[in-house]
């Protein structure tokens, strides 16, 4: 029974390597040698250049404020699923989760036709004598970009972990003279930390690597990290220099994970 069970996992370690080992290992190739071949150190060192030391400084802001509002929005929505009855639940859990049914470039795209110059929302404002709504290709066109996207990623893991707390803990907090403040700050906030933890670390890689909602929320304009990356391989062909600097985000990611782990050792912060 355990041999069938370890032939049944076959395909995904064929997987795995194919599409994780493999890539991996050619992206630490190419950012730890130059186009000859030779080890250096120079591509990785390269983030240390202006350019490339802005748009990092850049994408960890826009990601990091990303993430805030994220955890703003998410944790009182998480804990109204949490007190909703048993026969919405389910039916609110899946409004969430339904924008994660659609192709994330269509959903960047509708926000790019909503927030355009002679778009949906300023065609609205124009016809009602308002003053248009001028943010796109700015830094918070971005930002709304990430937060609507990766809000789910943040709302789950919370609701997991709240929908984990036994309601005999909170109830006795009020019972032995707890309010309302007390009850949260005290018993459901540290016992929810694990959510909130798996939900940064969920929104903040994504947000930290993307590319495809600056260049088109920004216009190209404003160029993360993910964009400098993204045009080594596809515009200039240096895929020495494009991995030097992946390997740099890489070490973000890690740090995450590791975090993530530590303060999640039970794994009650898995989202659904």
């Amino acid at each position: 029974m355990n041999k069938n069970k370890k032939w049944m996992a076959t395909p995904y370690f064929i997987w795995s390597i194919a599409f994780i080992i493999i890539p991996l290992c050619m992206v630490f190739y190419y950012g730890l040698t130059d186009k000859t071949g030779a080890f250096t150190l120079e591509n990785i060192i390269a983030i240390t250049t202006e350019e490339h030391w802005k748009a990092l400084w850049l994408s960890l802001l826009l990601s990091t404020i990303s993430t805030l509002l994220c955890i703003l929005l998410a944790y009182p929505l998480a804990m109204i699923l949490c007190n909703a009855s048993i026969n919405q639940d389910g039916f609110l859990v899946l409004i969430f989760i339904l924008p994660m049914w659609m192709n994330f470039l269509l959903r960047t795209l509708a926000w790019q036709t909503l927030l355009e110059k002679t778009g949906v929302i300023n065609s609205i404002l124009s016809a009602l004598h308002l003053p248009s709504l001028n943010i796109i290709n700015t830094p918070y066109a971005i930002i709304l970009g990430m937060v609507y996207n990766f809000l789910p990623f943040m709302v789950l893991p919370i609701y997991n972990s709240l929908s984990k707390i036994d309601r005999n803990v909170v109830n006795a907090a009020r019972d032995l003279g707890a309010n309302n403040v007390q009850t949260f700050t005290k018993v459901i906030l540290p016992l929810s930390l694990p959510g909130v933890i798996s939900g940064i670390t969920m929104v903040f890689v994504p947000a930290l690597t993307t590319f495809v909602i600056s260049n088109l929320l920004g216009g190209s304009k404003i160029l993360l990290i993910g964009n400098v990356i993204e045009q080594e391989f596809t515009q200039t062909n240096n895929w020495n220099l494009g991995s030097g600097l992946s390997i740099i985000l890489m070490i973000f990611i890690i740090i995450s994970i590791v975090i993530s782990t530590i303060t999640d050792k039970d794994g009650e912060g898995n989202s659904l």
